[in-house]
C-alpha cells in the first residue's frame, strides 16, 4: 500500500479446458478456462469496491455479457465507507467487503479502524441485502478471502500488521472471530518498513495453508488452516523471505500450484516460487523487474494474476500505468516478458481477468474508469476493446455469475 496512492485520492473447482495445449514449438495455445471456482455464465455481476470522497459512496454494480464484453452500470450496491476489497463465499450467495480506512491526521486508530461488511446476493437481479458488520481485529483492513468450504473469512490488516479470521454463519453473516495472529518485524526501508504490514491472504487450492505478504517485513508468512476448528497457526516453514526492500504486496498460484508468484510493491518486480503442497513450503526461483526498461520514474506495482489459460501473467504498474503481461515457462515456471501495455489511465491499482478469460479489466483509480482489454489467447497480449467504464476510484473488481 502507498498511501500517496491510496488514501490521498480518495476464483480450482473441476472444469474443462476449451482447447489443448501447445506440445511443440508453434502449436496453438490452450484456450481460456472459466475463473477458479466459477463456471461459466451466459451474464454476470460485476462489483467494484471504491476509495470513497467527492466522487464516490461504495459499492458499485454493473451487468456483464461475455459474449460481447459490454458493461452496463446498476448503479450505487451498497453505500460503505472505503470499501477495499471484495470477495464472494464459493456458491456466490454472499459478499463481503473490507473497509480500508487510513490513518487520521493527530490519531492513532489506523491500527484498530477496520472492519467488514457482508451482503447477501440477490441471483436474479444482483442486488446487495446488508447482513452485519463486525470488527477486523485490526486497522487498514485491505483483503479477504473465504475458505473453500464458505466456514470461514480471513482478513489482512495492513495497518495493524496482523492477520485474523472468523467464522461464517448459516446464512452468510460473518460470526465470531476464530482465530488471530500479530505480526512482528521490520526490514530496512525506514518509511515504509519500520513495522508489519499485512497486505493479503491466499488459500492454497487445497484449503490447507495460508499465505500472507507482509510488505513492512518483506517475507511471505504461511499458516496451517484447521478448517474443522476455524483456525490458522504459523506452518513450518513458517514464512518465505524476499530480497530486502521489494515489499511483497500480493501473491498467487500458477495452474497445477507448482509455482507461486509474488508481486512486490516497493521493487516492481515479481518473485518466482517453487511450491511444495505437501509442506506448505516456498523456495524462490527468479525476481524479475515488472517495469518497462526505459522507465525512470516513481512506481509501486499493485495486483498480479494467473490467465485462465495458465500460460501467462499479469501485473500492474501503478505510475509506469501500465500492465505487464509475461509468458510462463510450463516447465521451470520462470517468467518472460512479452508486453508492457498502457492502461489509458491513472494509478491501475486493481485488475481483473473475467471468467471467459477474453477479458481484462483495469481499474485506474485516480483516473474514475475502468478500461476492458481483449486477450489474446494465443500469445496472451492484450488490446483495447475500446470500451472505457466510468466507475469513481476502483479498487477492486469482482465478477459474480448471474442467474
Amino acid at each position: 500500500m502507498d498511501y500517496q496512492l491510496g488514501w490521498n485520492s480518495n476464483v480450482w473447482m473441476g472444469v474443462l479446458l476449451l482447447g489443448f495445449f501447445a506440445t511443440s514449438a508453434g502449436a496453438p495455445r490452450a484456450m481460456a478456462a472459466p475463473a477458479k471456482g466459477m463456471t461459466t455464465a451466459s451474464s454476470y455481476f460485476v462489483y467494484v469496491g471504491t476509495y470513497t470522497g467527492p466522487t464516490s459512496k461504495g459499492i458499485y454494480g454493473f451487468r456483464f455479457d461475455p459474449k460481447t464484453g459490454q458493461f452496463t452500470s446498476t448503479g450505487l450496491a451498497a453505500e460503505l465507507p472505503n470499501p477495499a476489497w471484495l470477495v464472494t463465499d464459493p456458491q456466490h450467495r454472499f459478499l463481503y467487503a473490507a473497509t480500508e480506512m487510513g490513518p487520521e491526521p493527530g490519531a492513532d486508530n489506523y491500527k484498530k479502524n477496520g472492519s467488514i461488511s457482508s451482503y447477501s446476493i440477490n441471483p436474479k437481479t444482483g442486488a446487495l441485502t446488508f447482513l452485519n458488520k463486525v470488527d477486523a481485529g485490526g486497522g487498514g483492513s485491505c483483503h479477504l478471502v473465504v475458505d473453500k468450504m464458505g466456514k470461514m473469512l480471513f482478513v489482512a490488516n495492513y495497518g495493524s500488521g496482523n492477520v485474523a479470521s472468523f467464522a461464517i454463519k448459516a446464512d452468510g453473516s460473518i460470526g465470531e472471530r476464530t482465530g488471530f495472529d500479530q505480526h512482528t518485524g521490520s526490514s530496512i526501508d525506514p518509511a515504509r518498513q519500520t513495522g508489519p504490514h499485512a497486505h493479503e491472504v491466499v488459500l492454497s487450492p487445497d484449503n490447507r495453508f495460508l499465505f500472507v505478504p507482509d510488505l513492512g517485513m518483506d517475507q511471505i508468512k504461511v499458516y496451517r488452516v484447521d478448517a474443522a476448528k476455524g483456525t490458522f497457526t504459523p506452518n513450518d516453514p513458517p514464512f518465505a523471505t524476499v530480497k530486502a526492500g521489494l515489499g511483497p504486496r500480493h501473491f498467487t498460484f500458477g495452474r497445477g500450484a507448482k509455482f507461486a508468484y509474488a508481486i512486490c510493491e516497493m521493487g516492481s518486480s515479481v518473485v518466482v516460487f517453487a511450491y511444495d503442497p505437501a509442506k506448505g513450503a516456498l523456495t524462490p526461483l527468479q525476481t524479475i523487474s515488472t517495469l518497462p526498461s526505459d522507465f525512470k520514474g516513481e512506481d509501486n506495482s499493485a495486483e498480479i494474476e494467473v490467465g485462465r489459460s495458465g500460460q501467462f501473467l499479469y501485473a500492474s504498474n501503478r505510475g509506469s500505468d501500465s500492465i505487464t503481461v509475461f509468458a510462463i515457462d510450463p516447465i521451470k515456471g520462470t517468467l518472460t516478458k512479452v508486453q508492457v501495455v498502457p492502461t489509458q489511465g491513472k494509478i491501475p491499482r486493481n485488475f481483473a481477468i473475467d471468467p471467459t478469460g477474453k477479458y481484462l479489466v483495469a481499474g485506474n483509480q485516480k483516473s474514475d474508469q475502468m478500461v476492458v482489454f481483449d486477450v489474446d489467447q494465443n500469445d496472451g497480449q492484450l488490446k483495447p476493446a475500446g470500451q472505457v467504464v466510468d466507475a469513481p476510484a476502483p479498487v477492486s473488481i469482482l465478477f459474480v455469475p448471474a442467474d
